[in-house]
């Protein structure tokens, strides 16, 4: 199982942009509903600081949301929307709480 959390800024005249990309990513999830991915997004408060944390849980550690068409259109042009760009870290869990289906 791999856990990862990806934080970054948007420009603000990208903001709408990268929240209808974000959007159209769930849209196509729901519809795919692909097995062994757990994954939510943020934006916080300020409107352009995003956040997504995804639970990669396939037994043989590929990644399905890399695989959908909207995912690709999300990154295709990320570096141009960003003003900090994003950076991923993994993460190791300490405990949760009804949060990633445990």
């Amino acid at each position: 199982m791999r856990r990862v959390i990806v934080r970054y800024r948007v420009k603000a005249d990208k903001a709408a942009e990268n929240r209808r990309l974000v959007e159209a990513v769930f849209a196509e999830l729901r519809s795919k509903q692909p097995d062994g991915l757990r994954y939510t997004s943020f934006v916080q408060e300020d409107g352009v600081s995003f956040v997504h944390i995804s639970s990669i849980e396939t037994s043989d550690g590929h990644n399905p949301l890399a695989e959908t068409e909207a995912f690709k259109a999300f990154q295709k042009d990320i570096l141009e929307r960003c003003e900090e760009a994003p950076v991923a870290v993994e993460l190791e869990a300490v405990g949760s709480y009804r949060m990633l289906g445990e």
